[in-house]
């Protein structure tokens, strides 16, 4: 089965399908529900608890492409 993962409006990712959940070091988390945190107040983190909705939490509307930079407009890095 595919894993779809939907943007809810200023809310959390919300995970449809079977998927396993790890850590940075690989160990599994158990799945305790399917909406994980987005706006990054939850105190259950990495799952939603509704803190989004209490900060006034606006995620971006759409996904965005990225786009290279133009040549030129970067920096140098050479401090001038």
């Amino acid at each position: 089965m595919t894993v779809t993962i939907k943007i809810r409006d200023n809310g959390p990712y919300v995970v449809d399908g079977d998927f396993i959940l790890t850590d940075a070091n690989g160990n599994e988390i158990p799945i305790v529900k399917r909406a994980l945190c987005r706006c990054g107040g939850s105190t259950t983190k990495p799952f939603c608890d509704g803190t989004h909705s209490k900060i006034g939490f606006q995620g971006a509307m759409a996904a965005v492409e990225k786009k290279e930079p133009e040549p030129g407009s970067g920096s140098s890095g050479s401090g001038s």
